[in-house]
């Protein structure tokens, strides 16, 4: 353990300051595509029993109009946010029709890509805002890459937390303010993310197989081949998050600076003001309808795909980057969780509460400024764990030197224990300790891996990934349905929805103007809150 983090546990561990450990907020975010009971992906619309997709906060779409997203308010207990999330759950299957959710990561075995339906949102100026964004994606990326699905992870810290460290900072200089401190701690642990979230992808990553026809005849892939419908890597932890999920030719161009907040939104503001030849040539409309919302590397900063996220809540009339240069970080969006297939909800208990000791590290411990040759570094770490992770000796790089994964990983593990004890006294019990273990357990052992087991459990049932996938989500569909809301739950549910299907109506009612005319608004960001 750092002299830093040591000192900064010190700090917190105080009696009237260790309360602010229970005080930061966790949400999760979870996206899951609907399927027929024979593995096919579902061509219907979002059931309307579940409200509207463009304005519930707790059921929504993302690309497509079969993957759904279930939010969790944010709550200072993560299990009371994943107890929500199991409720959402709950809701949602009884309305699904004898659909299920898929409880993968990597899809189904896909239509042809003019077959994958985009999530459409009704006829109001936002609605179609979305719907074209979505459009967008599948120009620049293509509809299958789109429908890959995983779980996202938002964390703060209380802000009392930045307080307490602020004041103790030798290193702060007192013309800082409160606002922009916070904001360059939370940078500085992004830039510990990026330094250590491998580990994530080894001890969570569980997507090492996929359906054959995802790649839609690419000839050139580095996996091997299990069955006719299934691909593997016999190392790999996460092809979701290799070059073989998300990737784009023009987003390869883009470099995020994350030694400070201003450096990061210049990066960001660039990416969606500067045009992109290929996407000029398309142009914004074919045949007079809109097909994209504009012809920049990025329509809208949410289209950078990233492992983790600076977020900052949006008031009306702002864009992201607007919202984080005039109040700062709020908190930080982990995107890089694959969908956990051995839980119906896609992550467990144990698995958030280390995430909260991980990001509780990354947050205290030093984190010196980073430069291009560790950020090429750091990429090729992500990179070897997520096609080679359990590879017998695999080697990473740390500062230009050789290093095993295990001792790494168990290193870093050894660094973490003292943050899992004071959580751990903060909250009462072991959680935070017994989730460590689990994870040396891991390292201990590659075969103890989800993805791993996942390999094991698709060679059990015929080699076959889809097989094996539509074989969990079906088990998991029954076990829900055999847990129904109560009464009043259901009741909750169903208001929430009804209220949200009136407040689509009330949107398309009232809505003045021509669409032409509002992208133009929202492009000069003139525009109310909106979330696209």
């Amino acid at each position: 353990m750092t002299d830093l983090l040591n000192q900064r546990l010190q700090q917190l561990a105080s009696p009237q300051h260790i309360a602010l450990l229970g005080q930061g907020l966790r949400g999760v975010e979870r996206e899951t595509l609907r399927v027929d009971r024979h593995g096919q992906l579902a061509h219907t619309p979002h059931p309307p029993a579940l409200g509207s997709a463009l304005t519930n906060d707790l059921i929504t779409t993302d690309y497509s109009e079969s993957l759904l997203e279930f939010i969790t308010p944010a709550e200072q207990d993560i299990a009371t946010a994943l107890q929500r999330l199991d409720e959402i759950h709950r809701f949602a299957y009884a309305r699904l029709g004898g659909e299920i959710l898929w409880n993968a990561s990597m899809p189904c075995v896909l239509p042809p890509e003019d077959e994958i339906p985009i999530a459409w949102y009704g006829s109001s100026h936002i609605g179609m805002l979305k719907h074209v964004y979505r459009r967008g994606l599948a120009l620049r990326y293509g509809r299958t890459m789109q429908c890959i699905a995983g779980i996202h992870y938002n964390f703060s810290l209380n802000e009392g937390v930045w307080d307490v460290l602020r004041e103790n900072d030798k290193e702060v200089d007192a013309s800082v303010s409160r606002r922009d401190y916070q904001s360059e701690r939370y940078i500085a642990l992004i830039r510990n993310f990026r330094r250590y979230s491998w580990l994530l992808m080894y001890l969570f990553g569980a997507s090492p197989a996929l359906a054959t026809n995802f790649l839609r005849g690419r000839p050139q892939h580095q996996l091997a081949t299990l069955s006719d419908d299934t691909l593997y890597l016999p190392y790999g932890t996460s092809l979701r998050m290799s070059d073989l999920g998300y990737q784009n030719n023009a987003q390869a161009n883009i470099t995020p600076h994350y030694n400070n907040l201003p450096a990061y939104i210049r990066s960001l503001a660039h990416a969606v003001s500067e045009p992109y030849p290929p996407y000029e040539a398309i142009g914004t409309k074919r045949d007079g309808e809109w097909v994209q919302i504009n012809t920049n590397i990025l329509q809208i900063e949410n289209e950078f795909y990233s492992s983790i996220r600076p977020k900052r809540v949006i008031y009306s009339g702002e864009r992201p980057v607007q919202a984080l240069s005039a109040r700062g970080v709020q908190y930080v969006e982990v995107r890089c969780m694959d969908i956990d297939p051995f839980d119906p909800l896609g992550i467990n208990l144990q698995a958030a509460r280390f995430l909260d000791v991980f990001l509780h590290f990354l947050a205290f411990d030093d984190s010196c400024l980073t430069s291009d040759q560790e950020g090429t570094e750091n990429r090729a770490n992500f990179m070897a764990t997520v096609k080679q992770g359990r590879q017998p000796g695999l080697q990473l790089q740390f500062k230009g030197r050789a290093i095993g994964l295990r001792e790494w990983g168990e290193q870093l593990l050894e660094r973490m224990a003292p943050v899992a004890e004071l959580l751990d006294r903060q909250a009462g019990g072991n959680a935070h300790r017994d989730s460590m273990a689990a994870q040396r357990a891991k390292l201990a052992d590659p075969d103890a891996t989800p993805s791993a087991r996942v390999l094991r459990e698709i060679r059990a049932a015929g080699n076959s990934f889809p097989g094996w996938a539509l074989q969990n989500s079906t088990a998991q569909a029954e076990q829900m349905l055999a847990r129904p809301l109560d009464a009043a739950q259901v009741a909750d549910f169903t208001a929430i929805a009804q209220a949200s299907l009136d407040a689509q109506r009330e949107i398309e009612r009232t809505q003045t103007g021509d669409f032409d005319t509002f992208v133009a608004a929202y492009r000069a960001s003139t525009l109310g809150n909106i979330s696209v």
